[in-house]
Protein backbone atom coordinates (compact mmCIF):
# COMPACT_ATOMS: atom_id res chain seq x y z
CA UNK A 1 0.00 0.00 0.00
CA UNK A 2 1.76 3.14 -0.85
CA UNK A 3 0.83 6.15 1.65
CA UNK A 4 1.52 9.85 0.11
CA UNK A 5 3.41 12.03 1.44
CA UNK A 6 1.59 14.66 3.88
CA UNK A 7 1.33 18.12 2.70
CA UNK A 8 2.49 19.89 5.92
CA UNK A 9 5.98 21.36 7.34
CA UNK A 10 6.18 20.18 10.53
CA UNK A 11 6.75 16.45 11.42
CA UNK A 12 4.27 14.28 14.71
CA UNK A 13 6.86 12.34 16.88
CA UNK A 14 4.85 9.52 18.88
CA UNK A 15 6.57 8.32 21.63
CA UNK A 16 5.81 4.66 21.66
CA UNK A 17 5.27 3.04 25.29
CA UNK A 18 3.99 0.04 26.69
CA UNK A 19 0.36 0.90 25.59
CA UNK A 20 1.45 1.82 21.68
CA UNK A 21 4.08 -0.44 20.88
CA UNK A 22 2.31 -3.23 18.93
CA UNK A 23 1.76 -3.04 15.31
CA UNK A 24 -2.15 -2.10 14.72
CA UNK A 25 -1.52 0.53 17.02
CA UNK A 26 1.73 1.84 15.24
CA UNK A 27 -0.20 1.70 12.37
CA UNK A 28 -3.01 3.73 13.74
CA UNK A 29 -0.72 6.19 14.89
CA UNK A 30 1.04 6.42 11.39
CA UNK A 31 -2.37 6.86 9.74
CA UNK A 32 -3.27 9.83 12.23
CA UNK A 33 -0.50 11.72 11.41
CA UNK A 34 2.85 10.42 13.57
CA UNK A 35 6.33 11.07 10.81
CA UNK A 36 8.20 9.52 13.52
CA UNK A 37 8.54 7.24 16.61
CA UNK A 38 10.85 8.01 19.74
CA UNK A 39 11.60 4.62 21.98
CA UNK A 40 12.47 5.93 25.46
CA UNK A 41 15.52 3.76 25.97
CA UNK A 42 15.44 4.87 29.91
CA UNK A 43 12.45 2.36 29.85
CA UNK A 44 12.00 -1.49 29.55
CA UNK A 45 13.97 -4.06 27.66
CA UNK A 46 16.56 -4.03 25.07
CA UNK A 47 14.99 -7.14 23.63
CA UNK A 48 11.64 -5.36 23.82
CA UNK A 49 12.42 -1.89 22.28
CA UNK A 50 14.08 -4.12 18.94
CA UNK A 51 10.52 -5.75 18.94
CA UNK A 52 9.41 -2.21 18.53
CA UNK A 53 11.55 -1.32 16.32
CA UNK A 54 11.04 -4.65 13.99
CA UNK A 55 7.07 -3.32 14.20
CA UNK A 56 7.96 -0.04 13.31
CA UNK A 57 10.51 -1.20 10.37
CA UNK A 58 7.20 -3.47 9.19
CA UNK A 59 4.40 -0.44 9.13
CA UNK A 60 7.10 0.86 6.92
CA UNK A 61 7.00 -1.58 4.39
CA UNK A 62 3.81 -1.95 4.60
CA UNK A 63 2.70 1.80 3.77
CA UNK A 64 6.08 1.86 1.58
CA UNK A 65 7.05 4.95 3.35
CA UNK A 66 10.46 5.82 5.45
CA UNK A 67 9.55 6.13 9.16
CA UNK A 68 12.39 7.93 11.05
CA UNK A 69 12.96 6.17 14.52
CA UNK A 70 14.17 8.11 17.58
CA UNK A 71 16.30 6.14 19.79
CA UNK A 72 16.27 8.60 22.99
CA UNK A 73 18.91 7.19 25.63
CA UNK A 74 18.81 8.00 29.26
CA UNK A 75 22.35 9.13 29.78
CA UNK A 76 24.19 9.76 32.88
CA UNK A 77 21.53 10.49 35.90
CA UNK A 78 22.67 12.08 39.01
CA UNK A 79 20.49 11.56 42.45
CA UNK A 80 20.46 12.01 46.04
CA UNK A 81 20.27 8.88 48.42
CA UNK A 82 17.95 8.30 50.42
CA UNK A 83 15.94 9.30 53.10
CA UNK A 84 14.84 8.03 56.66
CA UNK A 85 11.29 8.50 55.93
CA UNK A 86 11.62 8.26 52.33
CA UNK A 87 11.28 11.93 52.23
CA UNK A 88 11.92 15.09 53.52
CA UNK A 89 11.32 18.90 53.69
CA UNK A 90 14.01 21.36 52.99
CA UNK A 91 12.50 24.69 54.01
CA UNK A 92 13.26 28.06 51.97
CA UNK A 93 16.33 29.64 53.14
CA UNK A 94 17.24 26.60 55.33
CA UNK A 95 20.74 25.07 54.89
CA UNK A 96 20.84 21.68 53.47
CA UNK A 97 24.54 19.70 53.08
CA UNK A 98 25.45 16.67 50.18
CA UNK A 99 27.66 14.34 51.79
CA UNK A 100 29.21 11.32 51.59
CA UNK A 101 27.52 9.71 54.19
CA UNK A 102 25.57 6.63 53.25
CA UNK A 103 23.42 6.95 56.50
CA UNK A 104 19.43 8.22 55.58
CA UNK A 105 19.09 11.57 55.56
CA UNK A 106 16.66 14.36 56.85
CA UNK A 107 15.70 17.94 56.29
CA UNK A 108 19.35 19.02 56.96
CA UNK A 109 21.39 16.27 54.73
CA UNK A 110 21.28 13.63 52.05
CA UNK A 111 24.16 11.68 50.71
CA UNK A 112 25.28 12.48 47.39
CA UNK A 113 26.61 9.03 45.95
CA UNK A 114 28.83 11.06 43.16
CA UNK A 115 32.32 11.70 44.08
CA UNK A 116 32.86 13.43 40.52
CA UNK A 117 30.79 16.77 42.27
CA UNK A 118 33.16 16.95 45.46
CA UNK A 119 35.86 19.08 45.25
CA UNK A 120 34.17 20.36 42.04
CA UNK A 121 31.47 22.68 43.27
CA UNK A 122 32.22 26.18 44.22
CA UNK A 123 30.49 28.78 46.52
CA UNK A 124 28.05 30.72 44.19
CA UNK A 125 27.12 27.33 42.15
CA UNK A 126 23.76 25.84 41.20
CA UNK A 127 21.80 22.53 42.42
CA UNK A 128 18.21 21.84 41.00
CA UNK A 129 16.69 18.68 42.34
CA UNK A 130 13.51 16.72 41.13
CA UNK A 131 13.44 18.32 37.43
CA UNK A 132 14.09 22.17 39.51
CA UNK A 133 11.80 21.64 41.85
CA UNK A 134 14.53 22.59 44.07
CA UNK A 135 16.85 24.98 43.70
CA UNK A 136 20.08 24.89 45.90
CA UNK A 137 22.86 27.35 45.96
CA UNK A 138 26.52 26.74 47.01
CA UNK A 139 27.92 28.30 50.34
CA UNK A 140 31.07 26.54 50.96
CA UNK A 141 32.25 23.17 49.39
CA UNK A 142 35.23 20.42 50.25
CA UNK A 143 35.59 16.80 49.01
CA UNK A 144 33.40 15.56 51.66
CA UNK A 145 30.29 18.07 51.86
CA UNK A 146 28.53 20.88 49.79
CA UNK A 147 26.97 22.88 52.28
CA UNK A 148 24.13 24.67 50.21
CA UNK A 149 21.26 27.26 51.25
CA UNK A 150 17.77 26.57 49.77
CA UNK A 151 16.70 29.32 47.57
CA UNK A 152 13.94 27.62 46.64
CA UNK A 153 12.66 24.75 49.17
CA UNK A 154 10.11 21.77 48.91
CA UNK A 155 9.64 18.19 49.53
CA UNK A 156 12.74 15.88 48.15
CA UNK A 157 12.56 12.42 48.59
CA UNK A 158 15.14 9.22 47.54
CA UNK A 159 16.71 8.78 44.44
CA UNK A 160 15.74 12.49 43.08
CA UNK A 161 17.64 13.93 40.06
CA UNK A 162 20.36 16.11 40.46
CA UNK A 163 21.25 19.07 38.01
CA UNK A 164 24.51 20.94 37.97
CA UNK A 165 24.30 23.90 34.98
CA UNK A 166 26.97 26.36 36.61
CA UNK A 167 29.93 23.52 36.02
CA UNK A 168 31.42 21.14 33.57
CA UNK A 169 30.54 17.50 35.30
CA UNK A 170 33.29 14.68 34.46
CA UNK A 171 31.12 12.03 33.71
CA UNK A 172 31.08 10.17 29.91
CA UNK A 173 27.57 11.37 28.04
CA UNK A 174 27.10 7.64 27.16
CA UNK A 175 26.53 5.32 29.87
CA UNK A 176 27.43 1.23 29.44
CA UNK A 177 23.26 1.16 29.13
CA UNK A 178 23.62 3.53 26.26
CA UNK A 179 26.06 1.41 24.35
CA UNK A 180 24.00 -1.42 24.95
Amino acid sequence: MKFEPRSRKVKILATVGPASRDQDMLEALFKAGADAFRVNMSHGEHDIHAETIKAIRAVERKFNRPIAILADLQGPKLRVGKFKDGQALIRHGARFTLDRSEEPGDETRVQLPHPELFGLMEKGQRLLINDGKIRLVVMTADSDHIECKAEVGGVISDRKGVNVPDAEVPIPALTDKDRR
